[in-house]
């Protein structure tokens, strides 16, 4: 596989402006259906986190002020140079409209905000969907100075509507069992605004996420929330020693769309009177759909504790 080097962590508001442009070329391209991803790498050397973006980023998922970075916000640093990849002409979905199925971390030590970083990422496992087709966008960051990998994260997306050739969606459709709410632990109260508000310290401005309209425009009935923000949040909530090496994942269900209220259980479990891990779960009370649910623990745990 190549490398490719970016010279900087590129601008989200500019990748997406260049997926608006590119469009309709891109409906045309899904037609003919998914073919192979880029064997190629995108990657960064000596980037250095903004202090002013980290603690508003901070103040915003609702966690204590450190220097050291909230796990939530190495995946924001990184991004970017994954979406890198996705806005090529040769990838062979549309970035536009993309959902966000899972992330999956392993956060290996604290990281301090002045440290200079090598994020890394590339793409695989391009696989059919019921709803359309599915990719996993890897990054690594590593200290720079070191070489040493401090943060590996895997997120899944969905280009729905998008289909690999001969690809059976019955075949792939899966009966999900019924959600019995436990008893919650928390009340998130999203305003409509939740959406930009995330965006302007992630600088994740898909329109899914920004109003109405544009989420309309792009077959959403609302705006709905960054899967991010849920998941900087949760996993701020719930991690309970950041000094030690720790693992996370979680599932996206149903969105979340805004205005909203989320009801949150946390619980956690112990081995031999040690924390071995939590797990969590998001749904709506109304409807009693689940958001989403995931787990936390520490890394290389043994007995990996249950999703709800």
């Amino acid at each position: 596989m190549s490398t490719t080097t970016l010279n900087e962590i590129p601008a989200l508001g500019k990748l997406y402006a260049g997926a608006v442009g590119s469009a309709a070329k891109s409906r045309l391209s899904s037609a003919k259906g998914p073919s192979v991803l880029p064997a190629d790498r995108h990657e960064v050397r000596g980037a250095v986190v903004d202090l002013a973006k980290l603690t508003d980023f901070q103040r915003l998922v609702l966690h204590s002020a450190t220097d050291y970075l909230p796990t939530g916000y190495v995946h924001t640093f990184a991004f970017p140079v994954a979406m890198s990849l996705m806005a090529r002409e040769d990838f062979p979905l549309p970035l536009l409209g993309m959902v966000h199925l899972r992330n999956q971390v392993q956060h290996f030590r604290p990281i301090h905000y002045t440290e200079p970083l090598t994020v890394t990422a590339w793409a695989e496992n391009l696989a059919g969907h019921r709803a359309g087709t599915q990719v996993e966008l890897v990054a690594e960051v590593s200290a720079t100075e070191s070489g040493d990998v401090v943060w590996s994260g895997r997120s899944t997306y969905l280009a729905k509507g998008v289909f690999l050739p001969r690809f059976d969606r019955q075949e792939a459709r899966a009966d999900r069992p019924d959600f019995v709410p436990p008893q919650p632990t928390a009340m998130w109260r999203l305003g409509a605004d939740a959406g930009r508000n995330y965006a302007g310290v992630s600088g994740d401005f898909n329109p899914i996420h920004l109003s109405r309209l544009s989420a309309k425009a792009l077959g959403m009935k609302r705006s709905l929330a960054h899967g991010m923000y849920l998941a900087s949040r949760v996993v701020a909530d719930t991690v309970q020693n950041r000094e030690e090496p720790y693992e996370w994942s979680i599932d996206f269900e149903s969105p979340v769309f805004l205005p909203a209220t989320v009801s949150l259980s946390i619980q956690d479990a112990e081995t031999d009177g040690r924390y071995a891990g939590s797990t969590f779960v998001g749904w709506n009370n109304r409807s009693r759909r689940r958001h989403f649910h995931g787990s936390v623990q520490p890394l290389g745990a043994s007995g990996a504790v249950q999703n709800p």
